[in-house]
């Protein structure tokens, strides 16, 4: 199990690595022709590898598994990688939504698939690098790959929607890197190091008056830029625009994946490490119910697809943030739990718009209508990530929602639970009005001809829709299985 556990932890290293090299070995026109069997086979390598790793640390009985690549990590000062349970769930939640990113991009993507590859590629080892990596610093560097990657894929098409997209975001991403930055390097000033282990439980009660300001002043820093990547209010301005106008098999990974590992995992992170710091967790509380009644509310005000899923995006990482705020192992479970099921349900939108936009031709909602008979399975696909989203069972997203509002009433917090539950019906509304838009009410004559999307996309939402299905109705064997380890 340890040889298994050593070829999944060096896979999500050289995996990507790899498949850039071999993607590259061949010509251009090659590497576009088969894109869809590089990139899927990258994406796959990662999912698969996470499972794999998974089941071999908990058969050997491993709590963190420690590794390093080309180099000895027993030697004194040696940096290291480091797997744990929890990584796991994220590595595998970054190959579900790079692999259904390549199932869309195989039909909305025309040229530039080489790029498309080998950027994506890059940001799955970015995001690698962030999860696996023992200190801050690092973390920062693999978000940065993250980052900039991203803003190359944006403005991959170079037309002006995709281009004024891109810069929102690198202005945004780039601010959040600055605060990010400055905050560590406060941090290294007065700890000397940044090394997780270095780090674990310290409290600055024993610092002077100065160097206590210097240190909160730096977690503030650290939470805002973590909160930029995440899209939380009030930073959450970029994130619609970047999803109105990049290709929607980079809108899938944007919200399904980066923003949960570059925001969310660097929130947790730092809320793990200084866990004894209340004004941390009262923080997160403030900008997790901020962004669950905002992103909500500006969500039922829109009237293109793609934006009403980008501010539902805002929405749910207030959810996640709610739940880490307790920093109680429940409240991590739930809010792990909620970063797995909005991958599955945010994944499924943007794959219903990608089917919209290609047999309709837009994704203003106010054109269309009645497509629920002629986009039978787009429709019940949406349908069903509507009730995840809105957390209504048997869905995953019920489950995920659950565990956090238990979370926050079992830790006292018992108005920001009512409070998180009452917002549930904003979900609802915006929701179910996106669905009457688009695929109830009268049929438009207009889009008599429109018939439903076959190949990858279908592919995709099927896949999805049988995801959170599927683990939604396993989900009380998954919390027995949680409770026989002791997770909760």
């Amino acid at each position: 199990m340890t040889t298994i556990l050593n070829i999944c932890a060096h896979g999500f290293v050289l995996g990507p690595i790899l498949v850039v090299l071999v993607c590259n070995l061949f010509s251009r026109d090659f590497a576009r022709r088969h894109f869809i069997w590089f990139a899927g086979v990258g994406a796959l390598w990662q999912l698969f590898s996470a499972i794999a790793g998974y089941v071999a640390m908990r058969s050997a009985e491993y709590n963190v598994f420690d590794f390093a690549v080309l180099w000895n990590k027993d030697a004194p000062g040696a940096a290291y990688f480091e797997l744990t349970p929890q990584k796991f769930l994220f590595l595998f939640v970054i190959g579900l939504v790079a692999f259904i990113s390549v199932l869309i991009a195989h039909r909305t993507i025309d040229f530039n698939r080489s790029s498309y590859t080998n950027l994506l590629m890059i940001i799955i080892l970015g995001m690698n690098g962030m999860l696996i990596v023992s200190d801050l610093f690092s973390l920062y560097v693999f978000m940065e790959i993250t980052g900039i990657c991203c803003f190359v894929m944006i403005a991959m098409f170079r037309s002006r929607a995709d281009l004024e997209g891109s810069f929102k975001y690198l202005v945004m991403s780039e601010l959040a890197s600055i605060f990010i930055l400055s905050g560590l390097a406060f941090i290294f000033m007065k700890t000397g190091s940044l090394r997780y282990a270095d780090l674990s439980g310290f409290t600055p009660d024993g610092l002077g008056g100065l160097e206590n300001v210097l240190m909160q002043f730096a977690l503030v820093l650290l939470i805002s830029g973590f909160a930029l990547k995440t899209g939380a209010v009030p930073f959450h301005s970029w994130l619609p625009d970047a999803h109105q106008s990049a290709d929607t098999s980079v809108s899938v990974l944007l919200s399904g994946v980066v923003i949960k590992v570059a925001g969310i995992y660097g929130v947790l992170t730092i809320a793990t490490l200084f866990n004894d710091l209340r004004p941390i967790r009262a923080s997160l509380a403030v900008l997790g119910l901020l962004s669950i009644v905002v992103g909500a509310l500006l969500a039922y005000r829109q009237n293109h697809f793609k934006r009403v899923v980008a501010y539902s995006s805002v929405s749910q990482m207030g959810y996640i943030l709610l739940g880490i705020s307790t920093g109680t192992p429940l409240g991590i479970i739930g809010a792990l739990a909620h970063v797995f099921s909005h991958a599955a349900f945010k994944s499924t939108f943007f794959a219903n718009a990608a089917a919209l936009h290609e047999q309709v031709g837009t994704l203003e909602m106010d054109e269309m209508g009645g497509l629920e008979k002629q986009m039978p399975i787009t429709s019940f696909s949406s349908v069903i990530a509507f009730l995840s989203t809105a957390g209504i069972p048997p869905t995953a997203g019920f489950w995920s929602k659950l565990l956090i509002l238990l979370a926050l009433w079992s830790s006292g917090q018992h108005v920001l639970a009512g409070a998180a539950l009452l917002a549930s019906i904003f979900t609802g509304t915006y929701l179910l009005r996106m669905q009457k838009k688009v695929f109830f009410g009268k049929p438009r004559p207009e889009l008599a001809d429109v018939k439903e999307i076959k190949g990858t996309i279908c592919a995709a939402e099927i896949i999805l829709t049988i995801l959170t299905l599927g683990v939604g109705l396993c989900y009380p064997f998954i919390l027995l299985y949680l409770r026989a380890h002791g997770l909760i």
